[in-house]
Formats: C-alpha cells, structure tokens, sequence
C-alpha cells in the first residue's frame, strides 16, 4: 500500500495546486450525495476566493507527486452570503467561526484516517488563531433519491464520533447542476458545528 502524506498550504500559497485541486473536486463530488456536474470555470473561480483569503488553510493529501486528496477552511467572516447568513440570523459571531469548505478525497485512498486527519489539521489551525467554533455544512438528499446506491451509509456516525453535531436550525441552499439534470437547482444544506472552547 502506498504512503500517503499531508502537507499544510495557506493563502495564495495554493495556487500551484489549484488545477489539481479543481480536477480533484469535480471527480469526487460526481458521486453521491453531490451528485455534481461540474465545470472546470466554475472550480477555479470558487478555489480562487480560498487563495485569496490570507487565513484560509488547505491540508492536502499526496501519494507522491499526485494529489488524492484535499480539505479546506476558511474564516466564516470571509465566505460566500449563503453560509454566512443563516449564522447571522441565528445571532453568531460570525467572526468567531472557521468554515470548513470540504473535504475530498478518492475512493481508494478512504479508511486510512486521513478524513480524521483533514479534520484534525483544521481544527488546530482554528484554534491557534482563537477561533471559538468550527462548522461545515453537507447537502440532504432523501432517504428515496433514485441515484442513492444500494448500501450508502452517510458520514454523520463519523462526524459525530469526532465531536460534530447537526444544527438543522442552521441550514442554507446551493445551487450547481446534478448529473443528468438540465440545469442548476437549488440544494439544502444543513450546518455541523463544534466548540473549540
């Protein structure tokens, strides 16, 4: 089995990877629950609002020269209207959360720990700079989804095994285009969150 490694890069220090990493994301989120159809455009320009952010932090995951897999934050204050509002509405300080922007990783590089790890490294970046809270946030297909594959188990056992809990109170859309589908809809998203303090 091959070794992976994780190497820690922030702000514009990204952009020598930002290819990959588009690449990477558009592979990974084909599959459920995202389901996305996704353009090259588009990955680039959302990748570039992290390479611009001073504080933002990718922990990336390499086998050799490739990159397998990848996760991202940034401070909540910095992000897009959509995560940042329903915070907002809810009375947080927005200032006082890092977001976290995603995580992938291939299929065959999973249940070796490194989802643990991405969570890890995140975590420990917030809390050196005094971040009090740490929030992602997933998409919600239905039990029924026609694409849902027979035995799909979600990660919330896992997340909350690593101290994350769902906020359905805490929940925004997003829009991108599924596979198959015409054009972009809206998806709901509901936040997970965890206290640094």
């Amino acid at each position: 089995m091959s070794e992976t490694v994780l190497s820690i890069r922030q702000g514009n220090a990204i952009e020598p990877r930002l290819d990959e990493l588009a690449h990477l994301r558009i592979t990974v989120f084909r599959d459920f629950p995202y389901l996305y159809d996704g353009s090259f455009d588009y990955e680039a320009n959302y990748l570039r609002r992290y390479a611009e952010c001073p504080d933002s932090l990718f922990v990336l995951a390499e086998d050799g020269d490739a990159l397998v897999g990848a996760a991202t934050g940034m401070p909540l204050a910095e992000d897009v209207e959509e995560f940042r509002t329903p915070f907002e509405q809810a009375g947080f300080d927005v200032g006082s959360v890092f977001y976290y922007g995603e995580s992938v990783l291939l299929p065959s590089y999973r249940g070796r720990g490194i989802g643990k790890a991405f969570l890890a490294e995140r975590e420990r970046h917030a809390a050196r700079r005094g971040f009090a809270t740490v929030a992602f946030c997933a998409v919600e297909r239905p039990d029924d989804h026609p694409l849902k594959p027979e035995g799909y188990v979600p990660l919330h056992g896992f997340w909350r095994s690593q101290g994350y809990e769902r906020h359905p109170e805490l929940a925004t859309t997003f829009r991108w285009k599924d596979i198959g589908e015409p054009e972009e809809t809206d998806k709901p998203m509901v936040f997970w969150l965890k206290s640094l303090a």
